[in-house]
């Protein structure tokens, strides 16, 4: 019984990191951190920046998010509620993001510059 326990914890995957980042990162730091997570991490798109995507004209889209945060012009951080927010401006859009771990960044809002 004993051994059918340490195979289970054995094949089991390690927990996901939430190491906290030496925050707060320059802009040339977070834009690089960012794309490496866009190409081997998870991206959050959900909440309260689908709802300010959807209040635009013509609404935003994951991907025009995804491609800010690609492309974009990265401004240096500000702190917020006591997260790091850093704000990515393209020629027609911002968006605000905040790096949850190394592996995970997450959009709290976009707009549309009118």
């Amino acid at each position: 019984m004993e051994d059918d326990i340490n195979a289970e914890e054995k094949l089991a995957p390690p927990p996901p990191s939430r190491d906290p980042l030496p925050e707060p990162l320059d802009a040339i730091k977070a834009r690089n951190l960012a794309r490496h997570i866009l190409e081997y991490g998870n991206v959050v798109i959900r909440g309260h920046v689908l709802d300010e995507m959807e209040k635009e004209n013509p609404p935003l889209t994951n991907v025009e998010v995804t491609n800010a945060i690609r492309a974009g012009s990265y401004q240096a951080p500000e702190i917020q509620r006591g997260t790091w927010r850093y704000r990515i401006h393209t020629q027609r859009i911002s968006v605000v993001i905040a790096f949850c771990s190394e592996k995970e960044l997450r959009a709290v809002t976009a707009w549309r510059f009118k």
